[in-house]
């Protein structure tokens, strides 16, 4: 005899969606329900992100999953369509869905209730969460759940999420509908409409094509839209001429498609809310009132904003010093002691310049990711991050992005990494995507030593608008902004060419002002930090012993072995028969050693190979080498010029040693290698290209693809060498 259907479900493990609008405290109900059993990574093949728990409710397994907050269904891109097909049941990482969250705002259920409408269409088990109940309280707001339940034909629940309020309701209320009949879907659209949407599955299904009702009429609704695309390379011109006249008729009978889904959807929601849904006689002035009166006043509101990211860019370049400091340390002691245990050899120097120094390549963005992040966290969960972009949207207008791109593109100014991981605050796929290829352009702290030291050596130290201003103060200033000026024409450039799009509007939600949950911020501190960690930092690891690999292999190490054996007892020793001086000419003589290996090294060969390409921008193969050795950290340059120029790589940008010795560098015949066109085109190099191994791997974390981080290097690496050609040659014709 056959089980019985709760037994069935049971043995199976369910599937359960969370969707809802931003900024209705999705996530947070979702790690609450999840707890720490959330894994996050990306679709394949697309930017969005995949945030999955396992959890176990009554000896019931059950898969939730985190969708990305949105206020509509009505996909325009390949990321959009992830929800669809997740919701649809035909998302082969998921497969079918026993029942969906929908989690909407108590205190704005009207404008929650169009997302909700579109997900009943689908005749999915649903649960509504009203969640943020006790913001609706305060405002007070009287909402009859039963009543609702009642004409919505689901069941309705209450919640706190950021209090952990009404938790146990939502499980009992999921287990509750799994494996039910589904409900009636709800009556929105008038009669011609739905005859059109017929007549279209019929033309579908002529094509041995089976859509769902929400596909057919999505695509009467959505012109241009990703649907659309997607059954348009099918059909060839027979569905587009089909849309074509349908939306004429429809037009024609008093239903223009443009607001038809809009008007119709918000007068389902007041019909099911009349009677449910009861407003304040009067309208309380709230806090959050009171404090938008301030924080969004069009004066004081930008000087809050400016001190608030004067707090966070401060943190990202004070504060976070002493802790990156402290990795280096850490870094440094741990490459100490194993080069005291494990011979000097290739297994050494793997385990020190290779491993070690990986691992650090990786642990030493994590101060600013964790600041960054927690920055980041307690802004939106206390709701002033969407004030931030309302008020940043006027000044972001030019480069065609909206006001929640600026966090993101100023934090790269201190590093791309965590700057890109922020671009996550931005819901829309190609404005996202546009500011993640456009804040590597951003001049990052690791590019300030190479200015420092060029500067230093070559820009003379002059001052100019008589006496008040210095060049080398001026020339830090325009190479520290050009990136800026170049993103841009990038920017306007990529939303016109690559990330197509009509006229787009950017919606915003102002969320009531609430204390941020410790509890919440920690945790999304903890799981950025955590995915940078296992899934960026293993790329950049790589990257980092790869190099390595390049620079050690191939040559002989015996002289300099034998070398470094002498330096080492007459420094443990102390002998007396080693003076001062015979102990630097050792020095000399490893550094010696040190630059012929680099010079017949594959990376040293490579600089040699490449040389003939960089010599219109008047660079050596030594320059060469360097750009090439920095690809793991940009810094990385000045210890590979000084161990090329033997002095050892424990130069740093304000070596006196370091700059005397690129001053006094030559050509074969004779000429000087470095002048002050040499110096503008370097600077110009670095401040354009994509020299960072560890940007690329996190633009590949991001966007799931490599496609992107190819994009990324080869038209900023195109953009920096005709620049730098333009300087070198426009300077040497002056």
């Amino acid at each position: 005899m056959s089980g019985s259907p709760a037994t069935a479900v049971a043995a199976r493990v369910l599937k359960v969606a969370c969707v809802g609008n931003p900024n209705t405290g999705k996530s947070t109900l979702f790690n609450a329900l999840a707890g720490l059993h959330a894994r996050v990574g990306n679709y394949p093949g697309v930017t969005v992100e995949k945030k999955t728990g396992r959890v176990h409710w009554e000896s019931q397994a059950i898969d939730l999953i985190d969708l990305p907050g949105t206020y509509s269904i009505s996909p325009r891109s390949a990321d959009e369509m992830v929800a669809v097909d997740v919701l649809l049941g035909r998302h082969p990482d998921v497969g079918p869905i026993d029942a969906v969250l929908c989690i909407v705002d108590a205190a704005h259920l009207e404008r929650n209730l169009f997302l909700a409408s579109q997900i009943l269409e689908l005749g999915v088990p649903l649960v509504l969460v009203l969640n943020m109940w006790d913001a609706a309280e305060r405002q007070g707001l009287r909402i009859d759940v039963h009543a609702l339940q009642q004409r919505l034909g689901v069941p309705v629940v209450v919640t706190e999420g950021h209090r952990r309020k009404g938790i146990a309701d939502v499980r009992a209320a999921v287990l509750k509908v799994v494996g039910r009949p589904s409900h009636s879907p709800p009556e929105i659209y008038p009669k011609p409409f739905l005859e059109e949407s017929r007549a279209l599955a019929d033309l579908l299904q002529s094509h041995q094509l089976q859509a769902p009702t929400y596909e057919s009429e999505r695509l009467l609704l959505d012109a241009g839209g990703f649907i659309e695309q997607r059954y348009a390379e099918k059909l060839d011109g027979a569905l587009s001429s089909f849309l074509t006249d349908a939306r004429h008729r429809l037009a024609a009978a008093g239903h223009p498609i443009r607001a038809l889904e809009a008007d119709r959807r918000y007068a389902w929601a007041k019909r099911q809310l009349h009677g449910v849904l009861v407003h304040p006689a009067q309208r309380r002035r709230s806090a959050t009132d009171r404090i938008d009166a301030v924080l969004t006043h069009r004066a004081l509101g930008l000087v809050v904003f400016a001190a608030l990211m004067f707090l966070v860019f401060q943190t990202l370049y004070t504060w976070a010093a002493p802790l990156m400091d402290a990795c280096e340390a850490v870094q440094g002691a741990a490459a100490e002691w194993v080069a005291s245990v494990v011979p000097t050899g290739p297994l050494q120097s793997l385990l020190c310049d290779g491993m070690i120094a990986g691992v650090g390549g990786v642990l030493i963005f994590l101060p600013q990711i964790i600041l960054l992040f927690l920055f980041i966290a307690i802004l939106e969960d206390c709701g002033y991050m969407a004030r931030a972009a309302y008020m940043m949207d006027r000044v972001m207008a030019p480069l065609g992005l909206s006001g929640r791109a600026f966090l993101p593109l100023m934090s790269s100014f201190a590093c791309a990494v965590p700057g890109i991981m922020a671009t996550r605050v931005i819901d829309n796929y190609r404005e996202r995507m546009v500011t993640i290829l456009i804040a590597p352009l951003m001049s990052c702290s690791a590019r300030l030593p190479v200015y420092l030291l060029l500067i230093a050596a070559f820009i003379p130290a002059t001052r100019v608008a008589g006496g008040l201003v210095s060049l080398q103060g001026l020339v830090l200033l325009a190479m520290s902004s050009l990136g800026l000026v170049f993103a841009i024409p990038i920017a306007w450039l990529l939303k016109r060419f690559v990330f197509k799009t009509g006229e787009s509007t950017f919606l915003l939600e102002l969320p009531d002002y609430k204390l941020p949950s410790v509890r919440v911020v920690l945790y999304r501190v903890y799981e950025r930090a955590l995915a940078f960690v296992t899934r960026a930092g293993t790329l950049i690891f790589a990257t980092t012993v790869l190099i390595w690999a390049a620079g050690y292999f191939p040559g002989d190490r015996t002289e300099l072995n034998q070398v470094e054996q002498q330096i080492a007892t007459s420094e443990v020793t102390g002998n007396a028969d080693d003076s001062p001086a015979a102990l630097q000419s050792l020095y000399e003589q490893r550094n010696s050693i040190n630059a012929e290996l680099m010079r017949r090294s594959y990376l040293g060969q490579a600089g040699q190979l490449i040389e003939p390409i960089v010599r219109p921008l008047g660079w050596d193969w030594r320059i060469g080498v360097g750009v090439l050795a920095s690809f793991p950290a940009r810094e990385v340059i000045i210890a590979t010029l000084g161990t090329i120029y033997s002095l050892g790589g424990d130069v740093d940008a304000e070596s006196a040693g370091l700059q005397d010795a690129l001053k006094s560098s030559t050509w074969p015949d004779g000429r000087p290698v470095y002048n002050i066109p040499v110096a503008l085109s370097l600077m110009v190099f670095f401040a354009l290209c994509a020299q960072c191994a560890s940007t690329l791997m996190i633009i590949r974390r991001e966007t799931n693809s490599w496609r992107w981080p190819i994009v990324c290097f080869a038209y900023m690496t195109g953009l920096a060498y005709v620049a730098a050609l333009v300087v070198y040659q426009v300077g040497m014709a002056i």
